[in-house]
């Protein structure tokens, strides 16, 4: 089966590249840059497709961890490689959907720049509360929140889950005071302790909290319930289908000029090793759920979400440089 595998993606991969003799790919290592430094989610997430990844291919897949100004540094780095399908690059939510509306130069053009290889993973954000927080539900939190405008305080640890509670706002009609954090770990302390009320995080952040009862998790911004928080109900459930559709996502792209037979011989790769068995329980661990596409699939959502957080980003005036 792994042979058949293999197979297929050199299959899809025999092309003619504009100034180069025509071979197999891949004929040498892949470079995977990571925009963050080692031991987070992202980078945990590269090293465990990356085993199942060399297999595949048939090639080692060297992961080149480029961390810096949340993510924008090597995400630059990847969008100006060479287009040849022997670096691919990691991207997140936040650094294609985000920071080109936040940051005056980030460095790439996550349309004009990047091309979909696949999506990865997906996670929902959550919306939490601290136990002294009278409301169980979003209503009334909504409720609660319109009695007692600027008083309840919202906290989160990056751009993304910051501009879903912005969303949240603007959706709702309620005004909530934001306290940054440079992190979910320290977050969730101040949540933990009482010193912010409310908290917008991935689930994984929380969810050892909500099942020891430490933490109280009002809503799933997401289609469908979190697999790390099953008895929490989705804001679509809950009446809110505007909030109901805000995953955070993380996956994969190459150059824009990279050939398209290269381009779906890497999608091949990484569909097949998102889809093995011993991968999907590893990432599974971390609170992510395996989710590939196709090309033109992840391309879509790039485009989605970076025109819907551009709106955001608008209305309420958000910069950082």
């Amino acid at each position: 089966m792994k042979n058949l595998i293999r197979s297929f993606v050199l299959c899809l991969a025999i092309t003619v590249v504009p100034g180069y003799a025509a071979a197999p790919f891949p004929d040498k290592p892949v470079r995977l840059i990571v925009p963050y430094p080692p031991g987070g989610g992202t980078d945990t997430l590269a090293r465990i497709l990356n085993k199942k990844l060399s297999e595949i291919l048939g090639q080692p897949v060297v992961i080149d961890n480029r961390s810096g100004a949340q993510g924008n540094l090597g995400t630059a780095i990847g969008a100006k490689a060479r287009p040849d399908g022997y670096t691919v690059t990691l991207v997140i939510q936040g650094a294609l959907a985000i920071n080109p509306h936040i940051y005056s130069d980030p460095g790439y053009d996550p349309i004009k720049d990047f091309a979909a290889v696949s999506r990865g993973t997906e996670q929902s954000q959550v919306l939490s509360a601290n136990p002294n927080v009278p409301a169980k539900t979003l209503k009334e939190l909504i409720d609660l929140a319109k009695s007692k405008p600027g008083v309840l305080t919202l906290a989160s640890s990056a751009a993304g889950p910051q501009l879903v509670g912005e969303l949240f706002k603007l959706t709702t009609g309620t005004n909530l005071l934001h306290v940054p954090y440079k992190g979910s770990a320290p977050a969730v302390i101040a949540l933990l302790s009482g010193d912010v009320g409310l908290l917008i995080s991935g689930s994984t952040s929380v969810a050892p909290h909500v099942k020891t009862g430490k933490v109280r998790a009002i809503a799933v911004f997401g289609k469908e319930r979190s697999e790390a928080l099953p008895d929490v109900p989705s804001a679509l459930e809950q009446g809110y289908p505007e909030l109901s559709d805000i995953p955070e996502w993380f996956g994969f792209a190459v150059p824009t000029g990279t050939p398209e037979a290269i381009i779906n011989a890497l999608n091949a790769g990484f569909v097949a090793a998102l889809k093995d068995p011993a991968v999907q329980k590893s990432i599974r661990v971390l609170g992510l759920t395996p989710s590939p596409s196709t090309p033109q699939e992840f391309a879509k959502e790039i485009r989605f979400d970076y025109e819907r957080w551009g709106k955001v980003v608008k209305a309420v005036g958000m910069k950082v440089d």
